[in-house]
């Protein structure tokens, strides 16, 4: 006799992801399509809880809005999300609206896809200036994101951007762009007001290694380029290259395109500007960051001091003593994204991760949990691609499906029971449906857009709401 939770060819695998973002798209989808559910050996009944009341996770909150690429991503994750056979909950906090315990009474397994949402430390003397900040909060503001301040100080005329990933290029792009150029993205009314009003000048990036060693991509590195009215400023000393990086040239067709890129910006640099930009974009390698300091004890940043590096033959940086400061009125670290802890789950502090083997999340002793799953950053740690989350997926779902049958059952399976819990503790939870409501009102209000002082003639496709109040409202009229 079977157990009344218990998954049997009558009763579809009910299963819980915890985060929107494409971590948790992608392994839902992943899980429709699983071979066990395509041959009917068995249904799967999937429901998306995200912690904010619209989707797409670090898609709509991490990403800068001037990327190209970010749209593709969008329809991808709606196409899945449209076909009815995932649903979707927003406006849902784990931990303080459900508790792993809920999850457990309605789902026969859990996957988090939580995602890393903070600035990795960055543990110098000065790092708690007042105009010290973290890359990751800057983009969560210019994203618009509903629990972030609506108002950013942008009063530095001279800007230290620290880290040679992408989100570091995406944060001095953004402090250096015109807001005009922003126009055409989904950038929110405030965060236009904020960065037209910006007086910055000059915005310096800074990497510890040397050309061949950046870690951006060939596109971020080219869309500085398409930049109005700003001079890209490289420097001669920065460009040195070892053994490993000859080799790192020569085998790798990434690298090889950006060294050439930047290699090509340097010559070009100074026989092509007749007139100079109003604004200056600055690349530095090989810069260790080794003090923000103030201006006689005023508490507020006035630069920053770096130790001038070399490369050691492996690739890898070794000090020269030499030191080098730079008068900035703001630093942003963007040295990398941390996981936050998630309540009941043990936590690596270190790596800022859910201990997990393949997916399987881990006890305190480094035994599995029954049907608790890991995907994407709070799996792995905040690196790779959007593209890497997929296959990232597929591993957790191979284990998923391989303990399928030996999942502690669900004692209340009812898909509606979830939805009377949370009505039951007043929890203004938002729908699929209530993303396209929003996803429309957010096009209508691109469309009614007005510009002034020379904008007038602008398209503006959509325009972020940023309150979350806002957001819950039209998602639930």
């Amino acid at each position: 006799m079977s157990h009344p939770g218990e998954t049997t060819p009558k009763r579809p695998l009910r299963v819980a992801i915890v985060g929107a973002g494409p971590a948790g798209v992608y392994a839902a989808d992943i899980l429709t399509k699983s071979n066990g559910v395509k041959d009917g050996d068995f249904e799967v009944s999937i429901d998306l809880f995200e912690a904010y009341p619209a989707p797409y996770g670090l898609i709509r909150y991490g990403v800068a809005p001037d990327h190209p690429r970010i749209k593709g991503i969008v329809n991808a994750l709606h196409k899945v999300l449209d076909r009815g056979d995932i649903r979707f909950l927003g406006n849902v906090t784990y931990g303080r609206d459900l508790t792993l315990h809920d999850f457990r009474a309605f789902y026969d397994a859990v996957i988090f896809s939580t995602g890393a949402i903070k600035d990795a430390d960055l543990p110098i003397p000065g790092i708690d200036l007042a105009g010290s900040f973290g890359g990751a909060d800057f983009v969560s503001w210019y994203d618009g994101h509903p629990d972030v301040p609506r108002e950013w100080p942008l009063d530095a005329k001279e800007i230290a951007v620290i880290g040679n990933g992408n989100v570091a290029l995406d944060v001095a792009r953004m402090l250096v762009k015109h807001a005009d150029e922003l126009l055409t993205t989904e950038i929110p009314d405030n965060v236009y007001a904020g960065l037209k009003n910006s007086p910055v000048t000059d915005v310096h990036v800074f990497g510890r290694r040397g050309p061949a060693q950046v870690k951006f991509t060939p596109l971020e590195l080219r869309e500085l380029s398409h930049m109005k009215d700003v001079d890209i400023v490289l420097y001669p000393e920065d460009f040195e290259f070892d053994e490993a990086s000859d080799d790192a040239i020569r085998s790798n067709n990434q690298i090889k395109t950006m060294v050439n890129t930047l290699t090509n910006w340097l010559v070009e640099e100074h026989a092509e500007a007749e007139e100079p930009s109003s604004r200056r974009l600055h690349l530095h390698f090989l810069h260790n960051p080794v003090e923000i300091y103030d201006d006689g004890g005023s508490g507020h940043v006035a630069g920053i001091k770096f130790e001038r590096m070399e490369l050691d033959g492996t690739g890898n940086v070794k000090g020269t003593g030499e030191f080098v400061d730079y008068p900035v009125q703001a630093v942003y670290r963007a040295i990398g994204y941390h996981g936050s802890p998630l309540d009941e789950l043990e936590y690596d502090a270190k790596r800022g991760v859910v201990p997990n083997e393949g997916g399987r999340v881990l006890d305190a002793d480094g035994n599995p949990v029954p049907g608790i799953y890991a995907t994407g950053w709070i799996k792995r740690g905040p690196v790779g691609l959007i593209g890497h989350t997929k296959g990232d997926a597929l591993e957790t779902i191979g284990f998923l499906l391989e303990d399928r049958l030996s999942l502690p059952p669900a004692r209340n399976p009812d898909p509606q029971a979830i939805i009377d819990l949370l009505h039951e503790r007043g929890i203004e939870f938002t729908t699929w449906e209530g993303w396209i409501k929003l996803d429309a009102h957010e096009a209508a209000l691109g469309a009614e857009w007005v510009g002034g002082d020379g904008t007038a003639d602008v398209v503006r496709e959509r325009i972020k709401v940023v309150p979350r109040e806002d957001m819950i409202n039209i998602s639930r009229a």
